[in-house]
């Protein structure tokens, strides 16, 4: 009887505003079958720093986060004048 824990990266998504929404599974295997799962999930808002991320979630980053992706979203986040 063996177990394993195994964490991956299962869906991004790349909403209007330019966040990417990314969603961690980790399960719990015994022997090659999964006993036990969860799920995580963290939002990479257009600016923020993605260094540390999933490689492909750095990857969306670097082709949606533009810099005028960047300054809408930085705009949308300024209170009505």
């Amino acid at each position: 009887m063996a177990l394993e824990k195994v964490t991956v990266v299962d869906r991004i998504e790349v909403v209007e505003s330019g966040c990417v929404q990314v969603r961690t599974k980790t399960a719990i295997m015994e022997d090659g079958q999964q006993i036990s799962g969860s799920f995580h999930r963290h939002v990479v808002a257009p600016g923020e720093d993605y260094a540390s991320e999933d490689p492909r979630v750095q990857a969306i980053c670097a082709a949606t986060h533009t810099p005028e992706v960047i300054a809408a979203y930085q705009a949308s986040l300024q209170p009505p004048a």
